[in-house]
């Protein structure tokens, strides 16, 4: 790769090592974002917990990464004990509620990554909602699920991840 297309990507990767675990906008707060290792070329995933603290329902509707050709909201289910991943043109979040993006559920695939990801990284990522509304996050790249962070969000929509959408 050419020295000069290697910038934008060391710049997306420094600034989003600098966020925190938990990103907000208003009532939305996305929190636990992680990813796997994935070598460039190929697709990645992401996960994490949206939670909407208002009171109205909201909605996930794309995703943007500097260091994806493409991001795509995507659903997995299980049908007569075959499982089957959909593309998702947007995510409810319903209002005092959260969506878990964990293995086996709704989850982000990070469409043929532009840098090789390890362990350690930081894999940068814009959420777009149907209000305009734009929350930056930080996935964290490791073998599996980080620590459940302060949210209890997030311990409820992974244990309930089979209902995909829970509402507290």
């Amino acid at each position: 790769m050419p020295r000069p297309a290697l910038l934008p990507i060391i710049l997306a990767l420094s600034a989003a090592s600098a966020q925190a675990s938990a990103s907000r906008s208003g009532a939305l707060e996305a929190a636990d974002a992680w990813s796997r290792p994935a070598a460039a070329g190929l697709n990645g995933v992401g996960y994490m917990t949206l939670a909407n603290h208002g009171p109205r329902a909201e909605a996930l509707v794309k995703v943007e990464s500097p260091l994806a050709q493409a991001v795509e909201i995507h659903r997995t289910t299980m049908s007569a004990g075959v499982m089957s991943m959909a593309a998702q043109p947007r995510v409810e979040i319903p209002a005092g509620g959260h969506v878990a993006f964990a293995p086996g559920a709704y989850h982000l695939m990070f469409v043929r990554l532009k840098a090789t990801l390890k362990a350690g990284d930081k894999l940068p990522a814009t959420l777009v909602f149907a209000d305009g509304r734009r929350i930056g996050v930080a996935f964290a790249v490791g073998s599996g699920a980080p620590p459940v962070g302060h949210s209890d969000a997030a311990v409820t929509g992974v244990a309930e991840r089979s209902q995909f959408v829970t509402k507290k």
